[in-house]
């Protein structure tokens, strides 16, 4: 028998299932998921399930990573996922991983729920789904005791035998480690040194570890980080880069230098595209290949490639290399990172719909949070570390963009721009805490750089915007913690006047930035460049390039040493 002919998201299945009176089956799982593949390559080539479901469904696979809009919104709780939508888009039931024998008869229940509740399923569209509803905002201020509430919420569910969280099964949560890494810089507290430290050292001498190939695999299935699943994927790959770059930085422990140095050859060797030099998004699950050792991998295939360009993804990685280009002195990485940058600025921006998702061989998708607020972030670092102010100038565009298409009543944004094309649970735009957590920041970031004060106004209300939920999420939410920490504590600010590209001012650029600093803005100004910037910081130009330190409206002195202007950061701190 002929397999199943899988339709794609983009050939509108519901209007079809419409068409032909059946039901959407809807297989949703990432390129590098083992048992999305398994349940592929068995489950549906069982003649019995390809029957049934030709006879009543209208099979679609979608991958989880091209399309976050539909992995978040019909996820049932993992991957892969099964769920069944009516015409409307409305879910009608939904499973994870199912062999066939447990498929089959789940098929003919929900085609007789669905003909027996048809009309009430149709209906729930309308009663649950209100697009643009207003945000419940309790408070008017944001609350400096929220970092307390977050750090709590850590403590209590930290692992202090194995570092990180979960009982069963650990996740690296960057993102955790990073406010924990700010909380201790500011106070000292030494709990916070133990989450960051154990829990990166465990990392780094456990399974979920490769120090043959470098990077880190997705996640362990044990609390003790020794048995990992065999997927590594460059989101979180990216974001380890900068927690174990910041460790190192702040306890100068040489494992973690070399396990951010090991990240950094596995982005290069592994997962560059070299027709672009933009990077791959995962390295499949291969136990096989990962559990040999380096000469049994050297005659053996790698895994495969999911040779997908993500914009968020690789938003991250110029983050986190920019960083590694200084705090490694390396600065043949910041140009890795300024090709991945000028790829996606000349193939995945446009000035009217902004950040497209993903590369392929073409673009794809424009307007998702994720892609715009990491965008904008990976500019403003850009900027930050190359010393071009001219790079804010698309990132001002962006932050616009989302302004106009993507602010939702009360405050924050939405995950997707308003769309008549958007259908079944598509039409009800959510608001995702993290993204909007990173699109804070990085507005603020953005307000003191282009000194333009709409983006701290707008920073400010998304951060207000999820005060009323944010307890909700424990130690999930400590990047939202972050970004508020930011807003209310003023960072320091290094503003260098004078060519930017002469030795002098690269070495303020990196002398401003080569130690640990938890809040900290550095900005190029260059007569000849950036003469409106340079208006708006009411700093005049001099002979030679010259540093000016500053912490809100108090000057800290100006520097033509770098070594006295780091001294005088350090002492600052």
């Amino acid at each position: 028998m002929v397999g199943l002919e899988w339709a794609g998201w983009d050939e509108d299945p519901l209007k079809r299932a419409g068409e032909e009176d059946k039901i959407v089956l809807l297989f949703l799982g990432p390129a590098w998921c083992r048992y999305t593949k398994e349940m592929r390559e068995s489950t549906f080539r069982d003649p019995k399930i390809i029957k049934a479901i030709q006879e009543d469904f209208i099979p679609v696979r979608v991958d989880a990573d091209r399309r976050p809009d539909l992995d978040s919104r019909y996820n049932m709780g993992g991957w892969p996922s099964v769920a069944f939508l009516s015409p409307e888009g409305e879910l009608i039931a939904g499973e994870n991983f199912m062999t066939a024998q447990e498929l089959l008869p789940l098929l003919g229940k929900v085609r007789t729920y669905y003909e027996k509740h048809r009309e009430d399923i149709a209906a729930g569209i309308e009663i649950r789904w209100k697009p643009g509803r207003t945000a419940d905002r309790s408070d008017t201020v944001l609350d400096p005791g929220l970092a307390d509430e977050v750090i709590t919420s850590m403590l209590e569910k930290f692992d202090h035998r194995y570092g990180g969280w979960g009982t069963t099964q650990k996740f690296a949560h960057p993102e955790s480690l990073d406010f924990a890494l700010v909380q201790y810089s500011r106070t000292g507290d030494d709990r916070m040194a133990e989450v960051v430290k154990l829990t990166l050292t465990s990392m780094m001498e456990g399974g979920i570890h490769d120090p043959i190939d470098g990077g880190f695999f997705r996640y362990s299935t044990t609390p003790d980080w020794r048995v990992p699943h065999y997927e590594k994927v460059l989101d979180n790959n990216a974001l380890r880069l900068s927690c174990f770059l910041e460790a190192y930085q702040v306890f100068g422990d040489t494992g973690y230098r070399k396990a951010a140095e090991g990240i950094v050859r596995w982005m290069g060797e592994s997962m560059r595209d070299p027709e672009t030099g933009g990077l791959f998004g995962s390295q499949g699950d291969s136990e096989t290949y990962f559990g040999k050792d380096a000469e049994g991998r050297r005659r053996s295939e790698p895994p495969s490639l999911d040779k997908t360009i993500y914009t968020n993804w690789n938003a991250m990685a110029i983050f986190s290399l920019l960083k590694a280009s200084v705090i490694l002195e390396r600065p043949q990485i910041r140009e890795q990172a300024m090709e991945i940058l000028g790829f996606l600025m000349d193939q995945l921006y446009s000035e009217r719909e902004g950040m497209y998702h993903y590369w392929d061989g073409t673009y794809h998708l424009p307007g998702f949070l994720s892609d715009q607020a990491y965008m904008i972030r990976a500019l403003i670092a850009a900027s930050q570390w190359s010393g071009d102010a001219d790079l804010l100038l698309p990132a001002e565009r962006l932050a616009d963009l989302l302004l106009e298409k993507h602010r939702a009543p009360g405050g924050g944004f939405f995950d997707l721009p308003e769309s008549v094309h958007n259908r079944g649970a598509l039409r009800k735009r959510n608001r995702s805490i993290l993204e909007n957590s990173v699109l804070a920041e990085a507005l603020t970031r953005l307000a003191y750089l282009s000194h333009q004060d709409k983006y701290r106004t707008v920073a400010e209300e998304t951060l207000l915007a999820f005060t009323s939920d944010y307890r909700e999420y424990g130690y999930f939410v400590a990047g939202y913690a972050r970004a508020v920490d930011l807003f209310l504590n003023k960072p320091l600010v290094v503003t260098i006047v004078g060519d930017r590209d002469s030795t002098l001012a690269q070495a303020l650029r990196g002398a401003a930035q080569r130690s640990y600093v938890a809040s900290r803005i550095v900005q190029s100004l260059d007569p000849a460049h950036d003469p409106i910037l340079l208006e708006r910081s009411g700093l005049e130009p001099t002979q030679r390039a010259k540093a000016w330190l500053s912490r809100g409206e108090e000057s800290l002195g100006s520097f033509e040493d770098p070594d006295e202007l780091a001294k005088r950061m350090a002492e600052a701190r």
